[in-house]
């Protein structure tokens, strides 16, 4: 959950810093990109919950199908964004989205309280 928070943090700091530089689309493009790599992060946390598995192996498998789970999505939904989105602010996006998918690779440092 911090680190979730964190990535949270991040996009709204991202969005408002974007909005004053390059008004509502890039604020709005800031969101995107923040959004991407949170959902893509929720998406593989809930696939690899779903594992049951009691070997090392199995382990290892589901954190495999997570990490594929999560790289597919990214790849689809910034696809999706800049496809769809004419007035993307490029820079905006990809800095939101690529400073929180640095704190969601920091996850395995912190401890949750």
């Amino acid at each position: 959950m911090t680190v979730l928070r964190w990535q949270l943090a991040a996009t709204a700091a991202l969005a408002l810093a974007a909005g004053v530089l390059a008004g509502v689309h890039g604020a709005l493009s800031a969101l995107a990109g923040g959004l991407v790599s949170i959902s893509a992060g929720l998406a593989a946390a809930f696939v690899a919950s779903r594992g049951d598995t009691k070997s090392a192996g199995g382990v290892l498998v589901g954190a495999l199908r997570a990490e594929g789970v999560k790289i597919g999505l990214i790849a689809i939904l910034l696809w999706l964004v800049l496809q769809t989105y004419p007035d993307v602010v490029v820079i905006a996006f990809i800095a939101s989205f690529m400073v929180t998918v640095l704190i969601f690779a920091m996850a395995f440092f912190v401890r949750d309280p």
